[in-house]
Order: C-alpha cells, then structure tokens, then sequence
C-alpha cells in the first residue's frame, strides 16, 4: 500500500496491489466459478447472478402501550421510581428548577390518546401456561447453557405487585414470544409440524434494544418463476401479520385488554414525538432504566446483551456532543454560543430494515478448502463490491423508502439538525451541505438563512414575526441516526484488508466517538462466512416501506440487481480499489450524496480532480453539471440529473444483468419514481397519506409538530391496517398454494391442515376471520386457528432445519441462539 497526496492535500491510500497472501483480483473471481473471455464474462456465473442468491430481512416495530396511566407500566413506573421521588425533593428544596418536575408531571399527563409508546406491560403471572412457564424460567437463567449458575442478577425487576397481586412485567418485544409459548400451549395436540415450526420460531422474536425485532422465518431463494424480491417482501408481510395476532392474542390471553391495557405495533421510522419530550425531562441513566431492553430473549448470556445495549446509549450520546466540537473546527459553529444536545440520545429508538442477501457461488467457495478462495479473499472482494454499491444508493433514498419528517424553525440550530453527520462525512462535505441545507429551508429572513439564536423567547418571536417554516425532509431516520461511520486517514473501513473495521473501531475510541465493542456501522456491511454462516452483504439503509409488495419487493429487486452489477465490474477487472481509494475525503464525497437526498437538497460538490474514478466516470454521464462559481475547483451536481446518470448506467452497463434476472419492469419503474416523486416516491406516497384531510397543500403549510404527529397517527392506524390487508393477500397466496395440484405438501402438512381446520376450506376461513383481525375484535379461537395455519404454511416455506424436541417436555426448552 503506497500513501501519497493528490492536488488537494489530502492523503489518500491506494493498494497497489493485492494484499500479500491472496491472489489477484481476477484469480480470486476465477476462483468462485466465474467465467470469461473474449466475449466479456458469462453472467450466468457471477455471484448474486440467477439462482444464486438468498435473502432474509430483519425489521423493527414500534411498540405502544394504550391505556390510562394508572393501569400503564411506563407512567406507573415513572411514578414509583426514586428518580421522580427525588427530583420532587429537590425542587421543592430550591436545589433544582421547578420546570424540571413540571415537564415530568406534564408528560405524565398528556396523554389525551392514552399512548404510551415503548412501554412494558404487566398481566398476572398465573397467565401462562406449562410450557410458556417454563420458557420464562429458562430465559431468566443469567446463562442459558449453564442453569447451574441461576438466575440473572436482576431477574426480581421482572415481577410486581400490583392491586394486591403478582405481576410480571415485560417489554412488548418478549410479550410476542410468551403469546407465541402460550400458543403452542393450546395446540399440544396438533401433528408435528405445527409445534416444531412454532418451537422454532420462538427465538426469531428478539428482545434487544429499545424496539420489538423480528428476522425472516424462513430464508428466500430469489428465483424468476417466485417473484424475486416480492418473494421476500412476501415473507417480510406475512411476518408482520404473524406478529399482530400473537399481540392480539396475548392482549386476551393474558388479561391486557381486561386490565385497561391494550399493546400495539406498527411500522414507523422514528422516535416517538413523546419519547423525546420524555427524555429532555430526565437523566440518560433513568432513560435506559425505562427503555433499554432487558435482552431477555436472543442471547444465552441476556445480561450481558442489555449492558451492551447500555454501553451503545452511552457512547452514541457521547458522540453526539464530540459533535459539537467537530462542528466547531469544521466553521459550521463559529461562535461559543451553543444549544448542548441532550446528554441522552434517542436515536437507538429510530426503527428500520435492514435486508441480507448471500451468494451461494461465494458460500460454497468458502466452505471448500480446496477452492482457494478463503476469508482474506472475502473481504478484498466484499469491501470493493461494498465500495461500488455505495454510489447507486441514492436511487435507494425516498423512492422505495422514507421517513418524513418537519423540523421546526427552533430546531435548526446546526448542533441539533446535522445530528451525527459530523462523524459521517468530511468538514468541507460538511460545510457545502449545511449551507445548501439553509438555503433549501424555510428560515430566510430578507433573502438571508438565519438560524435560532438560542434564548427560546427571541427564537419563537422570530419564528412568528418572520413566518419562519423550518424544513420538511424526506428520510430524517438517516439524518438522525448514526447510519455509516467516517474513516480515520490511517484506518480505512473498505481497503479489502483483514480486520480493517477493528483497526477503524480503535482509532475511533481514541477520538472519544466510537467503542470497540460495538459492530461498525456501515450503509452496506459484508456478512463474512466464517462469522454469519453464509457469505453476502447487509443493506441497512432502509427506513420505512409504504407498500411491502410495491417498495420493498421492488428495492429488493434492485438491490440484488446492484451486487451482481459490482461482481460484474470485479471480475471484468473495470473496478478495482484504487479506482474508488480508501480515504475519509473520498468516502465522505460519494456519501454526501445520500444524505443531500434523504434531506431533500437539489445539489452537490464533486472536486473536478477527484481520485474517484468511479464516481468521475458516473459524473461524465450526467446532465447539467457546470464548474461551481461558489467553490472554485469543484463540480455542480444536480442530485436528479445524478440519480439519472445512474439508471443510465444500469440500462447500458447491466443491460445483460436485466434481462436474466428478469428486472425490465423494476427499471422502468424506478425510472417512473424518480420522474414523479411526489404521486410514486414512498416519500411522497406516505406524505400525501398524512396530508390526508388536514387541509394543507404540503408539509409545510402545517406546523411542525401537527405534522409530525399526523404522521405518527397515521403509521398507528392507516399504515398498520394497510400493512396487515396487504399481507392477508400474501398469506392468501401461500394457501392456496398448499392445495395446488402441481406442488406435493411436504410430510405431515397435510394432516396438520386437517388438525387446524378440519375439512373446512382455508381460504374461506382466511377470508371470515380477515375483517374481526382488521378490526382487533377476533377471539382467541380464531386467532388460534390462524396462528396455527400460518405454521403450517412456514412449515412449507422449509424454515430452516431446527433440532426436533417436544415442546412440552419439561427437559426440554429452546435455548436462544446468538443472531
């Protein structure tokens, strides 16, 4: 590896050549099965080429809680704590504000909806039965593979008292798998394959972090003849459908409802509104007391699991107030007058998808010793291909998904709007989006961007006086969580080399921004095969899918489209490391794009002497770009025209790509998309849902918060039913494929239809039971029933082997594996 200077200073590696150890480049892909010639590389052999890639998906829910706060456990939890006990001490002593206590008592009781987001709830414990008795014991175990060493240290925070019995209380996350233990409790009697699906769902529920986590069920082989992505989009909604009768059942099973509580989930991007009220209320270590997951549920070792969790809060908002000093050498901050962030980050909260796809070309290879092809050869190849896929992400930004969002006037002072972006892009990247940020936003007085001033009085009276807007951004979940970290110059995340990410993580804890214990944060991560099991990578820029089968089916689809089109570039030796080098100015520069985008801002700069010669090559094929008058040496790049260029060197370069994978109509429309956002975009899908009858014309006619709240309401209601009809039709789908005469069921499947049903037919049981789930009004017997049948259709989609034990034998309990 050679370090040298370019034109503008900045120190940049290039390896050049490969590592010493592996082969080269073109050897490696060799190696894999590829083939090539004069006629340029068989398609058919690349990685993540037709029939060769799987797929799974992991999502986040939001989880709330309705009821009065005398029967809800986060405002009852609140109540009884020593914290709120002592701040009412102390401001009653006059040894701290009496504001404090009153935005406490405030938040305490604003809740006109009675909704308590990301609370726990509390039912008697004498609710479970046998087998889901015996799950809870064994997940309370401080080691699940060594009972011996007894319970964990703070298994007494899971039992009460309350109205003069015993309680256990636990998040929404691990109420879905006690419903799914408590199910197959009711069904002891049904064949086989109904208990050994359900048993091996139980550890796809995880109780990590602050929002309910479920991953794929079953993994998807993308085939042409199944849809591709809708495949996996399939999967992904009925999931979710899965995941709404095991709460509604729980709601009834366990006395929720009956004790004035009623717990709910749903799709949305970001922390809730009260959440973060809540939080510039109290202390960050009494904010991870109420909302860091217990981690009950996914580890052998949950104890360990919620301290992580812990050392994640800390260190993010340790990070978010490092930030404020960088904005300070950047020049965004120019004076010592500062709005502090909280010292409690909320953005561990944001919920999104993120999607894993494996090549099985690569897997094999790794899993041959003879292939020659082993980790170092792995990571030299993943990194490149990461590197590749990271310039065609913009596509990705508020056409397939989103999170939109209004930011109020009182909220630009720039410590607070750029969130983690300093820690994501480099100090010019940084400066050149804030100022272009200014000028796109609402907050012009006489022609000039003006941003609070800091005393709360003078910010509001400005904001009144001058009809101060603020902004409307269209992704603020990649604004407002910290979605990829910034390389050091010594240290580069993507230069192919082994354990690059810990030398990274290293550097990052010396600057007080990162810690080694954490898993690096990266828009698209490699999933390496001695590590995961399979080889491939993890797209982890997802926000929030409007539609499963219109979104997420589609960005699926280009997101496979994208990794085969790197493999592509890889093995005809187009690309290689030193055409994109590995420096912070570098990765900052083609970063910057999809931040521009998840803001909204129309332009950016690209230096006309960049040593990415990728994204040179992609800038050459756009339109209406012109040398900036502002920053002399740069490019002026129109965000659209960009994104255009991009399609461009799809239809011309993955042309071949395309046709064998089937993806004609997926181009044309993310063309469509990118030519009528506002009516296509999910941006604009999900924005135009929320204006919905609130006679405004966009969001910006509409305070801030109005609309932000209009959008939570909306994820609460419509979104959660529109998400659950549309997986009652993928579900439709999946059943009648059992009865199609071209596909035999596989053992035991049928007997376990007729166990569940009868002779009565599935469809027309789907279709009774479908307006009493919508409505929230089935009884447990129907929700039972669709539990059961929707194993029996997991079962078909061949989940993955598990080992065949009797759920309700007492020696006998899954024991939660590390995902």
């Amino acid at each position: 590896m050679s370090r040298f200077q370019n034109s503008t200073g900045v120190k940049v590696f290039q390896i050049d050549q490969e590592p010493s150890g592996i082969p080269s480049q073109a050897r490696m892909t060799a190696m894999l099965g590829v083939r090539t010639g004069v006629n340029g590389t068989d398609v058919e052999t690349l990685p993540f080429a037709r029939y060769d890639a799987t797929a799974g998906s992991e999502t986040e829910l939001q989880a709330a809680v309705v009821g009065q706060r005398s029967n809800v456990d986060l405002p009852l939890t609140i109540e009884a704590s020593n914290y709120f006990t002592n701040m009412l001490r102390r401001a009653a002593a006059g040894d701290t504000k009496k504001r404090v206590v009153t935005d406490l008592e405030s938040y305490l009781d604003s809740g006109t909806d009675q909704l308590w987001e990301n609370s726990w709830v509390g039912f008697p414990a004498d609710s479970l039965g046998p087998f889901a008795w015996r799950v809870w014991q064994r997940d309370l175990l401080a080691d699940k593979e060594n009972p011996s060493l007894g319970n964990r240290s703070d298994a007494d925070r899971f039992v009460c008292v309350h109205r003069n019995r015993q309680e256990l209380r636990v998040p929404v996350s691990y109420l879905l798998k006690l419903a799914l233990a408590e199910a197959m409790d009711s069904g002891r009697d049904l064949p086989g394959p109904v208990r050994e699906t359900g048993l091996a769902l139980l550890d796809h529920f995880l109780n990590d972090n602050t929002s309910p986590e479920t991953f794929s069920f079953s993994i998807t082989a993308l085939r042409p003849e199944e849809g591709m992505g809708r495949a996996v989009a399939a999967e992904m909604a009925v999931r979710y459908l899965f995941t709404q009768l095991l709460v509604q059942f729980a709601n009834e099973r366990f006395g929720l409802t009956s004790g004035g509580q009623k717990a709910m989930l749903f799709y949305s991007p970001h922390p809730p509104i009260r959440q973060k009220r809540l939080n510039d209320c109290i202390s960050d270590a009494f904010y991870r007391e109420l909302f860091m997951s217990p981690c009950l549920s996914g580890w052998s070792r949950g104890e360990e699991k919620h301290q992580y969790m812990h050392l994640c809060h800390r260190v993010l908002s340790r990070s978010q107030l490092n930030a404020v000093g960088k904005l300070r050498e950047a020049g965004v901050v120019t004076s010592n007058l500062v709005t502090l962030p909280n010292t409690s980050n909320v953005s561990l909260a944001n919920n999104g998808t993120h999607v894993s796809m494996g090549s099985r070309r690569i897997g094999a290879a790794m899993a041959d010793p003879s292939s020659g092809f082993h980790a170092a050869c792995e990571k030299y190849l993943g990194d490149l291909a990461v590197k590749i896929v990271e310039h065609f992400l913009p596509l990705f930004v508020g056409t397939y998904s989103a999170a939109p969002y209004r930011m109020d006037f009182l909220d630009f002072h720039p410590e607070k709007a750029l969130g983690f972006l300093p820690h994501e892009l480099d100090y010019t990247h940084l400066r050149m989006l804030w100022r272009r940020w200014q000028k796109k936003a609402g907050i012009r007085v006489l022609g000039r961007p003006v941003t609070p001033f800091g005393p709360l009085w003078l910010d509001r009276f400005l904001r009144g006086l001058f009809s101060l807007k603020g902004d409307f951004i269209p992704d603020y979940r990649l604004i407002d969580y910290l979605v990829v970290i910034l390389s050091t110059e010594r240290s580069p995340a993507l230069d192919g080399r082994l354990h690059n990410g810990e030398r990274l993580k290293r550097d990052l804890q010396d600057l007080g921004v990162f810690d080694t214990k954490m898993s690096l944060y990266l828009l698209e991560k490699l999933r390496e095969f001695n590590v995961m099991g399979f080889s491939g990578f993890e797209a982890r820029h997802y926000s929030l899918f409007e539609s499963f089968e219109e979104d997420a089916a589609r960005a699926i689809n280009l997101q496979n489209l994208l990794y085969c089109l790197a493999f592509k570039y890889i093995a005809g030796g187009m690309v290689t490391h030193d055409r994109i080098p590995d420096s912070p100015v570098i990765e900052s520069e083609r970063r910057q794009i999809l931040f521009g985008a998840a803001i909204g801002i129309p332009t950016f700069f690209v230096r006309q002497d960049s040593a990415n010669r990728f994204l040179m090559a992609i800038l050459a094929r756009t339109e209406r770009t012109r040398p900036s008058r502002r920053y002399p040496g740069y490019i002026r790049v129109h965000n659209l025209e960009y994104r255009r260029a991009l399609v461009n060197v799809l239809r011309e370069e993955a042309a071949d790509l395309i046709e064998m994978l089937g993806f004609e109509e997926t181009i044309l429309d993310l063309e469509r998309r990118l030519e009528d956002p506002e009516r296509l975009g999910a941006a604009g899908k999900i924005t135009r849902a929320v204006l919905k009858g609130k006679q405004a014309p966009h969001p910006l006619a509409m305070p801030a918060g109005d609309f932000n709240r209009a959008a939570e309401a909306y994820y609460r209601q419509d979104l959660r039913g529109r998400h659950m009809t549309e997986a009652f039709r993928f579900l439709e789908e999946k059943v009648a494929a059992l009865g199609a005469a071209d596909r035999p069921l596989r053992p035991g499947s049928g007997e376990a239809l007729r166990a569940v049903l009868g002779n009565g037919d599935p469809l027309e049981y789907l279709d009774l039971a479908r307006r009493s789930v919508l409505e929230e009004k089935a009884p447990e017997p129907v929700l039972l029933k669709l539990l059961f049948l929707m194993m029996v259709v997991i079962h078909e989609d061949k989940l993955h082997d598990q080992p065949l034990v009797d759920p309700f034998d007492p020696e006998s309990v899954p024991v939660a594996s590390v995902y």
